[in-house]
């Protein structure tokens, strides 16, 4: 059987030196994504010229939103597997090799998630975003789901399952976290899997104020609400106890 395809979605606006640095990245892989879709976000720099010039396919998205953007990308892709990185994601050279052979072992893997590594001048601000804002993340957001959520910055998941939750996701709603609300989405029978080995560098820019911080949790309320009451303390983890149960009284009979 041969390996999947593996397209990557980056979602941009006016962050064409970023995305520069991400399409080189992309470039410079030992096993090369099978396309690269930018999405153009109503960029008013050169970001869609930077996308071309590396062979990536660009798509406009005017509506303004990380969450329209990437449904725009999703919605695009062909391939058996999506990918998805952020304009300032730094993947390392086997980033999309290790996605595509986690998809393709024995255990079934529907979404896949990674870490980021901050960086940034300030030292002490990448430590605390890699220990507080992501471990925190994983730390409380886990056991909340009963499943890992999916960290934007750095994730992977099937084309059926986007077939499958694109519709249900918050794709019009522009303050929101878009991979928070995707993880609410996730069904019981889905397996994600967090990879702490599989991670791309991270820009620390949303910790620059806290301007910039308070609405990044912000977010995450609003996000909340968008999926009342799929996103009710423990439902989601309910849920998926019980249907595992349900799965484990079946192979029984």
């Amino acid at each position: 059987m041969s390996p999947p395809t593996f397209a990557v979605v980056v979602p941009c606006r006016d962050d064409a030196a970023w995305l520069r640095r991400c399409l080189e990245a992309l470039d410079d892989q030992t096993r090369r994504p099978d396309r690269v879709i930018v999405v153009d976000n109503a960029s008013r720099d050169d970001s869609a010229a930077v996308a071309r010039a590396h062979g990536a396919t660009v798509i406009s998205e005017p509506r303004h939103g990380v969450s329209p953007a990437v449904a725009t990308g999703y919605d695009a892709v062909t391939e058996d597997l999506i990918g998805r990185l952020d304009a300032d994601s730094l993947p390392g050279p086997d980033w999309v090799a290790r996605a595509v052979a986690r998809f393709s072992s024995p255990q079934r893997v529907d979404l896949l998630t990674g870490d980021g590594r901050f960086y940034g001048p300030r030292r002490l601000v990448n430590s605390l975003g890699n220990h507080l804002y992501l471990g925190g993340m994983y730390t409380f957001v886990t056991p909340y789901l009963g499943h890992p959520p999916v960290f934007g910055s750095c994730m992977a998941m099937r084309r059926e399952v986007w077939r499958e939750l694109r519709d249900d996701v918050h794709r019009h709603t522009r303050e929101i976290h878009d991979d928070l609300d995707l993880s609410f989405q996730v069904r019981p029978w889905m397996t994600v899997v967090h990879d702490p080995g599989w991670w791309v560098g991270v820009s620390a820019r949303p910790f620059d104020t806290w301007g910039t911080l308070g609405r990044r949790l912000r977010w995450t309320v609003t996000t909340v609400r968008a999926s009342w009451p799929a996103s009710a303390p423990l439902r989601h983890r309910r849920e998926r106890r019980d249907w595992e149960r349900a799965a484990l009284t079946r192979r029984r009979a």
